[in-house]
């Protein structure tokens, strides 16, 4: 059992965040487009719109004959952390995320095609150089030690560039399915202290010179810091399947599969290590690598009933195989041959820390009233199960977020015009990890988006 200590309650699990892209139900957002984010995150048996391509693109076959639109969307995610350890307390800075969206949908007779590219999901924390969480550790003899006082920071994205396509089968059953080219990408900046670092599943040829002297701290650090796009990138590809049936006027159902990704390892040729020992302080310049990072499988189903024709009720249940891709996070650091690395030129030091994520399940609910002939009101909900266990909970990435409430509204602006709006609100939630810390983590998240017949 780790030892309770400031430093356990941090820096343990530390890099464990850094292979996450937290956003909202784990890694995912609560929806995609304004539609489906306003009503609770539903969207397998009705028209999103030209965000079908996220939810279940069979529904993209719902287009009126004919169609042709470009549509733009940008999603704001504005996360709210805090850690306490006794009488420490901090917030993250990290306050705002910003995600656009980018689409063309054509359907010609009963085939429905397009592209689009989506920012998926991204965001992290940011304490700075001045937080009381992060000054100090304990070395690998568990004496106390200063860390770095440098910025601690983590950043992930992940985005997609999908190519859908969805045939009318008959009138009232439809299949869909796209092939989706994904990327992510990470910054990091992290002090590991010595005694955690020696608790990790470590490896590699520079471990033995690394750990010949009593060990205070390692350092990770690769970033760029621009909003766009982090150090550190992978890329790969995925594919979803769908459906839709109309059993009557009164019903129709849906259901999806988005595979699990299969991505190349992030890497940064120009990362940075620093291990501070007995011997000295050595800077390593080098490549990094993190390992086997995946976006899992989802599989979802719902329905949509029409009591009237001013009036819409969806229902979703989604499962996340979270479990198969977040078992473990590992890195692997490669030095540089050079003669200013020292005695760890030419050398490796691998990583690998449990995550043991469990799968989750969302319920998700929505109702849209057509007020009147242009607007249309909607409401909604979703409700999850939390992926994290208490014991690798950190104050990183707290993927605790559970419930959500959404309302928005459509309006047709013109006859080749229509704007989108979506507000969700997620309560605070506050779990304890393994090691005593206490953190918590509340959202309020938006949606805009517009769409043009061309």
């Amino acid at each position: 059992m780790l030892r309770k200590t400031l430093s356990g309650a941090v820096i343990a699990l530390s890099l464990t965040g850094a292979s996450t892209a937290l956003a909202t139900n784990g890694m995912n957002l609560e929806g995609y487009g304004a539609k489906s984010h306003a009503m609770g995150g539903t969207g397998m048996a009705y028209d999103t719109g030209n965000s079908a391509v996220m939810n279940n693109p069979a529904t993209l076959g719902m287009m009126k004959e004919g169609t042709e639109e470009i549509g733009i969307g940008i999603r704001g995610l504005h996360p709210e952390v805090q850690s306490d350890y006794g009488a420490m307390s901090d917030h993250s800075s990290a306050t705002a995320f910003y995600m656009p969206s980018l689409s063309y949908i054509r359907k010609d007779g009963d085939i429905t095609w397009g592209a689009a590219l989506l920012s998926q999901g991204g965001m992290g924390t940011d304490y700075g150089n001045d937080s009381p969480l992060f000054q100090g550790g304990y070395d690998d003899e568990e004496v106390r030690t200063m860390l770095s006082g440098k910025d601690i920071r983590s950043e992930v994205g992940v985005g997609r560039l999908m190519f859908p396509i969805s045939y009318n089968l008959t009138d009232n059953t439809t299949i869909g399915a796209s092939a989706d080219f994904v990327w992510a990408s990470m910054d990091l900046q992290m002090d590991m202290d010595g005694m955690h670092f020696g608790m990790m599943e470590t490896g590699g040829s520079m471990l033995p010179t690394v750990m010949a002297d009593t060990l205070d701290y390692v350092r990770y650090d690769f970033s760029n810091g621009t909003p766009f796009i982090g150090k550190a990138v992978g890329y790969g590809t995925g594919f979803k399947l769908g459906f839709t049936h109309k059993v009557s006027k009164l019903l129709t159902i849906g259901g999806t599969y988005h595979s699990q990704t299969m991505m190349s390892d992030l890497e940064s040729s120009n990362a940075k290590l620093t291990v501070v020992n007995t011997a000295g302080t050595q800077d390593v310049s080098g490549k990094i690598k993190v390992n086997d990072f995946e976006w899992p499988a989802t599989f979802a189903a719902g329905l949509a009933l029409r009591p009237t024709d001013k009036l819409m009720v969806a229902a979703d249940v989604k499962f996340v195989d979270w479990s198969t891709v977040m078992d473990k996070f590992s890195t692997s650091f490669i030095a540089d041959n050079t003669a200013d690395n020292g005695d760890y030129a030419g050398e490796t030091l691998d990583m690998s820390m449990k995550q043991d994520w469990k799968d989750q399940t969302v319920y998700s609910v929505g109702v849209e009233y057509k007020a009147t002939d242009r607007l249309a009101l909607r409401g909604g909900a979703s409700f999850s199960t939390n992926p994290v266990p208490d014991e690798y909970l950190h104050p990183l990435f707290p993927a605790i977020i559970k419930n959500h409430y959404t309302c928005g509204f459509g309006y047709r602006l013109t006859d080749d015009a229509r704007m989108g709006m979506a507000y969700s609100w997620a309560p605070k939630v506050t779990e304890t990890n393994g090691e005593g810390m206490v953190i918590s983590h509340s959202q309020s998240n938006w949606s805009l988006n517009f769409v043009h017949n061309l």
